[in-house]
């Protein structure tokens, strides 16, 4: 199947793994890639020594095309996207809209450039400044999320701009991506479905967890860190949401204390990281703690498997999700219904 997303990054399938902290390491990456999808690697929990060893990683694995998912918003940024062009890597993804400086120093040495973006106006910015291509994600996704479904922002999108969009929130199957097709986009993108597959490094018991999750368990707070942000329902979200202010800083302060030697920050420096993750928004005491230390929350579940203190970030779509194929078996499966769906469509 070729569409716009195959002809610009090379993969085969017009299927995108996105880059999730601590989850979309060197394993799923390449197995992704393998696969025929794109790949795209987390480097926002990584230093740009790990990145740059897990990029070749990588490499080592595959030959297939795959990316690199950045901060625009770090201060390192401009060393990571030299870690990049350097390695030959692909394509640049971004959760936040990259600067028109640095798309452009990605383009010039011949990377593919391809932010995320929840809205149409955030979609004509990027474009307008020479983003390759755009990932538009609807209030269905995991993580930091909108409040626009998918259905409705998309086709904003898709009439708004005239790069490949590619489609994310609530996708997880052949129907999906048909879907996604018909309304002009070029592909998909998830993260949910590919964290539960058996090339996915998150603990078993976590995955389970999600396995286990209905609809109603895959829920949108700002209790963590002041962001609108979609997650399992788990202990510590239903503590935070029953907490008042006082009990809300008494926790965040000792999950603070529990997570200052992983995380190398010092209360000042969590203070000052927590800060500049504010955005605009107004934030607690007890938010600007638990958004210095959201990554070792994050690293708390996906990677030590702790889902009593972790945070288990979560598409919807894992209340309908209820096995684990390997990252090959899950994009052929795709691409077979994808196929059959088109085929049996009234003519």
């Amino acid at each position: 199947m070729r569409t716009p997303l195959t002809e610009l990054t090379g993969v085969r399938h017009p299927i995108v793994q996105t880059g999730m902290g601590w989850v979309a390491g060197p394993r799923l990456v390449s197995a992704a890639a393998e696969a025929g999808a794109l790949g795209i690697l987390a480097s926002a929990t990584m230093t740009p020594d790990q990145l740059r060893a897990a990029v070749r990683e990588v490499r080592s694995r595959t030959d297939r095309p795959f990316g690199v998912n950045l901060r625009a918003d770090a201060g390192d940024a401009a060393e990571r996207v030299r870690i990049v062009v350097d390695e030959g890597v692909k394509v640049a993804s971004f959760a936040l809209a990259p600067s028109r400086e640095l798309i452009a120093r990605l383009k010039d040495a011949g990377v593919v450039v391809v932010p995320s973006v929840g809205a149409r106006r955030h979609a004509e910015k990027v474009a307008a400044w020479g983003a390759d291509a755009v990932v538009v994600q609807g209030g269905e996704g995991g993580g930091h999320t909108g409040s626009v479904a998918t259905t409705v922002l998309l086709p904003q999108v898709v009439d708004a701009v005239d790069i490949p969009v590619i489609a994310a929130g609530g996708f997880f199957d052949g129907r999906g991506l048909v879907a996604a097709l018909a309304y002009g986009a070029a592909g998909i993108a998830m993260g949910t479905r590919f964290l539960l597959t058996s090339d996915s490094t998150v603990p078993p018991a976590v995955q389970a967890h999600y396995l286990a999750a209905a609809v109603a368990d895959v829920v949108v707070t700002t209790k963590v860190d002041g962001l609108p942000h979609r997650m399992l329902r788990s202990e510590l979200v239903r503590a935070l949401e029953r907490s008042g202010r006082a009990a809300a800083l008494v926790r965040a302060v000792r999950h603070a204390a529990s997570f200052r030697k992983l995380s190398g920050l010092g209360w000042a420096g969590m203070v000052r990281e927590g800060l500049a993750t504010k955005h605009g928004k107004h934030l607690t005491w007890s938010q600007v703690l638990l958004a210095a230390n959201t990554p070792m929350l994050l690293k708390a579940s996906m990677v030590d498997g702790r889902t009593d203190l972790g945070v288990m970030a979560s598409g919807q779509v894992a209340g309908v999700i209820e096995d684990l194929p390997s990252c090959a078996d899950l994009v052929d499966r795709i691409m077979a219904e994808a196929h059959r769906t088109l085929t049996g469509l009234p003519r």
